[in-house]
Parts: C-alpha cells; sequence; structure tokens
C-alpha cells in the first residue's frame, strides 16, 4: 500500500477502481437521487403512446361502458357534458374567403346565407343525413360524443346513397368504436389502422362488421376514394403518435370503482345498524335469554296437530293463568315492556352511517370524475348548496375552455367532413351555384369550406350582469355584435333579419316600436328598419 493509503485509508484506491465515499457528498439531481422509499417501487416504462392506447384500450373502453350504464352520477354526467358540447347540435356559420374565390364580399355573403340555409334543411331532416333514416345530425352528434367519452373516439363512414324520400345522397353512417379491429401487424397496421410509414397519414380502415346480420366479416375500407373524398371518419384527441384515442375516463375508472365500494359498504353498514337495532348483553344461554323478551303468544307452542300457532283464546287463558306469576305491560305487537333478569342488559343502538365525514369523501371521489368528464362538480351532482356566485363563475369559466376545445376538436370534426362532402355534392348537382362550378370549387376547397360551428351557449350564474357585462364591453367597442351573438349561439344575421321583419310588421299595423328598439347602440334612436337607414342616407 502507498504512503498516501497508510496515512489516509478512506482515499486509499480500491480493487475495482472505485473511490471509497465515492457519492456521499453533497449532490443534486432530479427525483431525489432516487432514494426516496415512496419512488424505490415506481418504474413505469418509457413508451411511445400508442403502445400504451393499443395495450389498454379494450379493458379501459368495456369498463367505461359499463360505468355509465351501471352509475346514475355517470350517467347524468354524460348527459349534461354533452348538452353542453352538442345541445340539439351545431349551427354552421359558413365562412367562404372572397379574395380566395375571387368574388366580392357581398357576394360570398350571398353564397353563404345560401348555404347555410341549405345545409339546416339538410341536416334537421334523418332521411337526408342518416343513413338509416331515424336521427336528425343533432343526434347523431350527441351519439358520436357519447361514444368519445365512452371509448376515446368517433368512428364513422361517410356514403353515397340515393333514396327515394331525400334529395341529398351524401349520408353517415356511425359505427361503434369497438368495430374497428384491434389487429396489430407491424410496420403499418395499429389496431385495424392501416397508414403511411413515412407520413403517418392513415390509409386503409379494417373494420369487423356483421354484414348478413348473423357474422362478423372483416371489411377493409379505403380512407379516401380515388377523387380525394374522405370516405373514413375518424376523431380522436390524444399524445403524440396515437393512432387510436382511448377514453377521458380512463384516469377515473379506478375513482368510479372507489366510489361504488364507498357507498355500497356505507349502505350495508347503515341497513345491518337498521336490522340489529338492539342487542343483549347476558352471561345466560341464547335461548334463554331471549325467552324473556318473548310475548305469551311467542311462548305457546304451536299446534302439534295443525301446526297453527295458539288461538287468542289460548293466549288470553294462559296470560290469566300466569297473572300472578309474570307481570307484564305489552303496548301492542311492535312495542313491549319487560323484565330482565339480574346481570342482563338490553342495549338499543342508533345508526352511525353515514357519519359525518361521508359526504365530504364522496364529493372528493366525485370531484376527480367530474373533472374528466368535463363538468363541474355541482353539475355532476346537481348541489349547488355552499356555491357562491363567484365560485360557480369561475368554475364554469375552467370548464368552458374544455367544452369549446372539444366542440371544436371532436364534435366540430364530425360536422366539417360532413359538410364538406355535402357541399360538393350540392355544387356538382347545381343545387348551388358556385364561382367557377365544380371545378372552382375543387380547386378552392380549404376556401370555399371554410366555416365555424355553433353550439350552446355558455351557461351564466347571474344572466343580468353578464348581459350587463357585455352592454359595456360593447359600447366601448371591445367586441362586436357579432361576437356577442355569437356568445348567445345566435346568428347575427339572423337576428338582424328578424328584428327588421319584427319592425316592418309593428309598422304595418301601427303598433309602437318595440321596447328593445328605443335607444340605439349609439345612443340616439334606433331605426325601426334597415332599409330606413339607406332611406336617411341618400
Amino acid at each position: 500500500m502507498s504512503l498516501l493509503g497508510r496515512l489516509f485509508p478512506r482515499l486509499a484506491p480500491r480493487p475495482d477502481g472505485a473511490r471509497r465515499g465515492a457519492g456521499r457528498g453533497p449532490s443534486a439531481s432530479y427525483l431525489r437521487g432516487g432514494n426516496s422509499p415512496f419512488l424505490f417501487n415506481w418504474r413505469p416504462v418509457l413508451r411511445d403512446s400508442q403502445e400504451d392506447v393499443r395495450v389498454a384500450w379494450v379493458a379501459a373502453a368495456s369498463r367505461a361502458i359499463d360505468a355509465i350504464q351501471n352509475s346514475g352520477w355517470l350517467a347524468g354526467g354524460v348527459d349534461i357534458a354533452t348538452a353542453m358540447t352538442v345541445g340539439v347540435g351545431l349551427r354552421l356559420n359558413a365562412q367562404p374567403d372572397a379574395d380566395a374565390l375571387g368574388v366580392s364580399r357581398d357576394e360570398a355573403q350571398a353564397l353563404a346565407r345560401r348555404i347555410e340555409r341549405r345545409f339546416y334543411l339538410y341536416a334537421s331532416r334523418p332521411e337526408e343525413c342518416d343513413i338509416s333514416g331515424r336521427m336528425a345530425l343533432g343526434q347523431l352528434a350527441a351519439q358520436a360524443y357519447r361514444s368519445w367519452i365512452a371509448t376515446g373516439e368517433v368512428v364513422g363512414t361517410i356514403r353515397h346513397l340515393r333514396t327515394a324520400d331525400s334529395t341529398s345522397a351524401t349520408k353517415l353512417q356511425l359505427i361503434p368504436s369497438h368495430r374497428l379491429s384491434q389487429e396489430t401487424r407491424a410496420p403499418d397496421m395499429i389496431q385495424g389502422v392501416r397508414f403511411d410509414t413515412g407520413t403517418g397519414r392513415p390509409r386503409s380502415y379494417r373494420f369487423r362488421l356483421r354484414l348478413d346480420g348473423m357474422s362478423d366479416e372483416d371489411v377493409m375500407v379505403l380512407a379516401r376514394d380515388s377523387a380525394g373524398r374522405p370516405q373514413v371518419v375518424h376523431v380522436f384527441d390524444g399524445a403524440i403518435g396515437q393512432v387510436r384515442g382511448i377514453t377521458p375516463l380512463a384516469p377515473a375508472l379506478q375513482v368510479v370503482r372507489q366510489y361504488d365500494q364507498l357507498s355500497n359498504a356505507t349502505l350495508t353498514a347503515a341497513l345491518i345498524q337498521a336490522i340489529f337495532a338492539a342487542t343483549l348483553k347476558s352471561d345466560a344461554p341464547s335461548a334463554e335469554a331471549f325467552d324473556a323478551l318473548r310475548d305469551m303468544a311467542e311462548k305457546l307452542p304451536p299446534d302439534p296437530e295443525s301446526g297453527l300457532p295458539p288461538s287468542p283464546f289460548e293466549v288470553a287463558e294462559g296470560m290469566r293463568a300466569d297473572w300472578y306469576a309474570e307481570t307484564k305491560i305489552d303496548l301492542g305487537e311492535f312495542g313491549k315492556i319487560t323484565h330482565l333478569p339480574t346481570g342482563d342488559e338490553l342495549e338499543f343502538h342508533g345508526s352511525e352511517h353515514p357519519n359525518s365525514t361521508y359526504e365530504a369523501f364522496a364529493k372528493f371521489l366525485l370531484r376527480e370524475i367530474a373533472r374528466c368528464l368535463g363538468v363541474t362538480v355541482e353539475q355532476l351532482t346537481g348541489d349547488y348548496s355552499g356555491a357562491t356566485y363567484s365560485s360557480v363563475r369561475m368554475a364554469t369559466e375552467e370548464i368552458w375552455k374544455i367544452v369549446e376545445y372539444r366542440r371544436e376538436h371532436i364534435i366540430g370534426r364530425l360536422y366539417q367532413m360532413l359538410y364538406e362532402a355535402w357541399l360538393e355534392e350540392e355544387i356538382e348537382s347545381g343545387r348551388i351555384a358556385f364561382p367557377g362550378g365544380l371545378a372552382g370549387f375543387w380547386r378552392n376547397r380549404a376556401a370555399a369550406t371554410l366555416a365555424t360551428w355553433r353550439g350552446p351557449v355558455k351557461p351564466t350564474a347571474d344572466d343580468k350582469k353578464t348581459a350587463q357585462a357585455w352592454e359595456i364591453l360593447l359600447k366601448n367597442g371591445v367586441v362586436t355584435e357579432e361576437m356577442v351573438c355569437a356568445a348567445y349561439g345566435i346568428d347575427w344575421e339572423d337576428k338582424n333579419e328578424q328584428l327588421a321583419r319584427e319592425a316592418r310588421s309593428r309598422r304595418d299595423n301601427d303598433l309602437p316600436p318595440a321596447p328593445s328598439a328605443s335607444i340605439g347602440h349609439n345612443g340616439g334612436p334606433a331605426l325601426d328598419d334597415p332599409e330606413d337607414e339607406t332611406e336617411d342616407a341618400a
């Protein structure tokens, strides 16, 4: 050993080359250097999200569907989430790009109005939009959103089918998500979706469909037809690289089971305490101890021949004979006062379930479920006790961002895909005149189909305060009339046209102007009719 090793043994080199005491000095690292006892057994594997979804999809989807079908809280929460996101259906706000189409703004606006009216007729009639002819588009959208909550994706096809009772041949066919195959074959098919390995674009989808009503068959459907039109609707949301979606309830499925177990255990305990309302403490055998609590009818044996209990006369005679031997006050069938032997004790119990902490803990579990559903806990439970205007307003503001995101990227995409296919057919058939005809539409498809989709309005805790806030913003020029109408789910052009019609009707019938028209936006007198404004300007 070297002189340094003899003088400072801790610094002497080890046979394996490592130094004694290495790693014992001050250090800084994530995860507390891996020394935390809470992290020892927490070693998840890093892999692509599509692999996580592939492994868990069937189990997560089946459990979510079962939970929704058997839980009143979840079923009600899904209804609330669907009502806020879809409502009675989304309303088209067509916005064709005038510059890209080479037309004036007025011509583009007139084209948009024609398209909106035609699409409303199409979407409101089941014979036009549904391949089965049973559901309007709003109902199909609600079904699609419920499917997305349960399975994480919306699956369907856009079919071209002419029927005797419809004008349009563009039809939507929704397909249960589990009918999209789970087959995975490297390198270009994952869970029934065959895609381009270079770009990740889907090329075809493998379905397990029951075509003859008897057995399932594998059917391969191309993502787009020969003209490039989409044939398969597959809408989902997720992480980078995902090929299939997964239910947003997946993180809360364990909580759903925990809540069920909590409520079942609490109810069982309450029932047990209600059934066993009293206990008898005695050193005597059970039969002799409980015999002191029975009345004469219960003590007399049944008739040996008929097996019937003793008659009232027999009971009365027995009671008369033992009157002085046994003194008892009888308050009827359900009430009696009896004397117990010395040392015995009869104790009555009151139910202690649910206890004072049950409601708080139950709501704690429901909050996690509500967050995944995209609703507030008050909306999920219907319990607004303790909620204030500010708390409800803030909770609604936060949740509404989720509602808008899901409306835009889940249901809005479904509507947009069907709208583009429908508009192409309308232009091809000549029912809608388009600049440049069908060829012009093909050249400017994106500009022609530019649109937004309006849905239900955001709920408010105080309508008056909300209206006053909009009024201040409108007067200060922060927002426009169109923005205000959009916040209430109203088309501002429809509103103006309706106001003009009402103003003309009131004038023709010698009625005073409507109260809402007494003051204009700038503080001056309002016009009864937009035509009057033109005449005054002239």
